[in-house]
């Protein structure tokens, strides 16, 4: 067993973090590429042929889930140290080395405002937030891919229509015009383009397209890209954008063709499927009628606009849930349960919380994302002695890390079924230890190791 709670202790009080992680787990020699001086652990038994998968040891609830289900489980692993202190030491050079790590990974997401030690004795805020955008581009990252319910929604990334160079940032002072560098990388669109398109293809959904091309450059760009990527394909395009803006934009689009591959678009004209261009506005009220009308489909936007479009998709559930209550009440059938009518009826989204999330690498095995909102607020329940906090609230449920674990590790090993079932009936034993009242985070962890078998026992 390890002992989980000293290391919360040491990370709530800036202790010796890395040196109790050291202790732990095995150097690995695996490196990523170009950063021979990364620092990489590796643990669990490599054995049964399974390829491993890569963790991100950052902060909090994200840290401590982590150690304690990868020590449960027993799978081969690598880690790269990551939490909030850690990442403001090595500059955020440690995003590279896991985001170059050739492995299928796992990244958390915590501690975006965090106050870390700047090592001349003063308290700042971490440098790079979550660091999630500097990953991204230090990755090579061109999207991310949101499944939920009946709606997909591919993620153009980083495409932000904000600075993330601080030195160009500014407001001027006279009129109080806020300045900032666009910063929409057309190669990365155009690799998301492509992945919606195959996508699209191979799944026989309806796609849809999110951009602004009327009123944004950049949006400009990216309609031009994919109107591009459509030439010559079998694709049938129903709603279509009033000018075609490869023909407007074709000077700026040709130079950003020229920096593709020469094979980029080879094979593509056997693709086919259903296409409608929308401005990206409008997905927000697609959207919901797609959802309620249980349509499957696949959505292509923008950064900022994915990140809207899967918040709203994650958040909506539960207003729709609960003004089917307010409906049934009015008719007279107050006491039904919504939650259960809902599941009747065939939809499967809850609240967002089960959403995944993985993110495509121009080279490179992919990488699973989640979020972990309240993470340090929990933990410090945990620190307090009261996770129930006077039985007003739940403790910490790690149900999320065995699904992201069981997602990554049986992308990273298509096709082996014994690992599939191991990981199955691991969830299963998962919800039998976690049935009835949820036990305490370390009680929790000492009844799935003794229910449990580690793999390669």
């Amino acid at each position: 067993m390890i002992d989980l709670m000293s290391i919360a202790r040491t990370e709530a009080d800036g202790g010796d973090l890395f040196g109790a992680m050291e202790a732990l787990y095995d150097p690995s020699d695996v490196r990523p590429e170009g950063y021979p001086d990364a620092v990489v652990w590796q643990g669990g038994n490599f054995t049964g042929g399974v390829n491993p998968v890569a963790h991100s040891m950052t902060d909090a609830y994200a840290l401590l889930g982590t150690i304690a289900a990868i020590d449960i489980l027993q799978l081969p692993f690598y880690a790269v140290p990551m939490w909030s202190q850690y990442r403001h030491d090595t500059k955020l050079e440690c995003l590279a080395w896991f985001g170059n790590m050739p492995a299928t990974s796992i990244k958390w997401s915590t501690a975006g405002d965090a106050y870390v030690n700047d090592g001349d004795g003063n308290r700042v805020v971490v440098m790079g937030k979550s660091g999630n955008a500097p990953l991204r581009t230090q990755a090579g990252v061109f999207c991310n891919v949101r499944p939920y319910g009946p709606i997909t929604v591919v993620r153009c990334m980083p495409c932000l229509p904000y600075s993330q160079d601080r030195p160009k940032f500014g407001v001027d002072a006279e009129t109080g015009i806020v300045h900032s560098e666009m910063n929409t990388p057309a190669i990365q669109m155009a690799y998301a383009n492509r992945l919606f398109l195959k996508m699209v293809h191979e799944t026989g959904k309806l796609g849809r397209v999110a951009t602004k091309p009327t009123q944004a450059m950049e949006d400009g760009i990216n309609a031009g890209l994919h109107a591009w990527l459509l030439e010559g394909t079998k694709f049938e395009v129903g709603r279509k954008y009033a000018v075609n803006p490869y023909e407007e934009h074709r000077e700026s689009i040709e130079k950003v063709i020229k920096l593709l591959p020469d094979d980029f678009k080879d094979g593509m004209e056997n693709w086919g499927g259903r296409i409608e261009q929308h401005i990206s506005d409008t997905n927000y009220g697609l959207l919901l009628w797609d959802l309620i009308e249980q349509r499957d489909c696949i959505i292509l936007a923008t950064d900022l606009d994915g990140d809207r479009l899967t918040d709203l998709l994650a958040d909506v559930s539960d207003p729709l849930r609960n003004f089917a209550g307010r409906v049934a009440g009015h008719l007279g059938q107050g006491d039904v349960d919504t939650q259960k009518v809902w599941n009747d009826m065939g939809y499967t989204t809850g609240n967002g919380r089960d959403m995944t999330s993985v993110m495509h690498r121009m080279s490179g095995p992919p990488i699973h994302e989640q979020t972990l909102g309240s993470a340090d607020a929990m933990l410090l329940r945990l620190l307090d002695g009261d996770e129930w906090v006077g039985g007003t609230k739940q403790p910490y449920d790690p149900r999320i890390h065995f699904v992201l674990i069981r997602d990554a590790y049986i992308d990273a090993n298509p096709g082996n079924d014994e690992l599939a079932k191991y990981l199955d009936g691991v969830l299963d034993t998962f919800d039998e230890v976690y049935s009835g009242d949820r036990p305490g985070f370390l009680d929790g962890y000492k009844k799935l190791k003794e229910a449990v078998t580690p793999w390669g026992a």
